[in-house]
């Protein structure tokens, strides 16, 4: 695991950003870092299967000097591993993003387990802030996305410390397309990022999350870089 040590920050420009590695935790980063904010970055290791993204997200914080610290959390595997994400032995469902297909790719309380520890570094280090990446493509899916739950976190951060922090998630009412427009915009490389769910060495290009992927890069008519298994590169969006 790496990490940074704990130091004191000045809350009103310093933020925390869960980071997964993929593409709307990258564009998040870099819309934090052009607030003029000082970023920390936190990353989860809790048994993914795609726990290449981890990868993604260390080199990329290293190209940019950023602190960023993996919390190793695979001890709580065994509370979560009913999910396709989490258990090597389930099939990982493939196709468009649709409550009936992809439901078994819902990790139990990720997001309020992740958040929790995210406002936990916020607190110690003197954050105001927390930034997580969740999106309006992910409503139809997840709950733990949906802007009821965020609020209610947000809620939450508010009073759970001496030092209240706010939950900061730009996105909540955003397309994945509309994100990328806004990372290109940026002049972003999303080769460095990391999205398919099965975590090999390319990515697979028909599991949910690649998919979402193919089509918000088709909807702003570019190419995505990043490199997918030879099969099934031709069924590019």
């Amino acid at each position: 695991m790496s990490s940074t040590p704990s130091v004191a920050a000045d809350s009103a420009t310093t933020t925390v950003v869960i980071y997964s590695g993929g593409m709307d935790s990258f564009t998040l980063l870099h819309r934090a870092l052009r607030e003029g904010l000082s970023v920390h970055a936190l990353s989860f290791d809790y048994g993914q299967r795609h726990a290449r993204e981890l990868d993604t997200a260390r080199q990329v914080c290293t190209s940019l000097g950023l602190p960023h610290q993996v919390v190793d959390i695979r001890a709580i595997h065994s509370l979560i591993d009913n999910s396709a994400l989490t258990n090597p032995d389930q099939a990982m469902p493939q196709g468009d993003y649709a409550a009936d297909n992809l439901r078994a790719t819902v990790v139990p309380n990720r997001n309020m387990i992740l958040l929790s520890l995210a406002i936990a570094k916020a607190v110690n280090i003197g954050a105001s802030r927390v930034d997580y990446g969740a999106h309006g493509g992910d409503h139809i899916l997840y709950p733990d996305c949906r802007p009821a739950f965020v609020d209610a976190m947000n809620q939450v951060a508010g009073i759970a410390n001496f030092e209240p922090v706010t939950l900061h998630a730009p996105y909540l009412h955003t397309s994945k397309a509309d994100i990328l427009r806004e990372g290109l915009a940026m002049g972003l490389d999303y080769q460095h990022t990391w999205t398919c769910y099965e975590g090999r060495e390319l990515a697979c290009g028909v599991c949910g999350s690649c998919h979402e992927r193919l089509a918000a890069f088709a909807a702003n008519g570019v190419t995505d870089p990043l490199a997918y298994s030879p099969n099934t590169a031709a069924g590019q969006h």
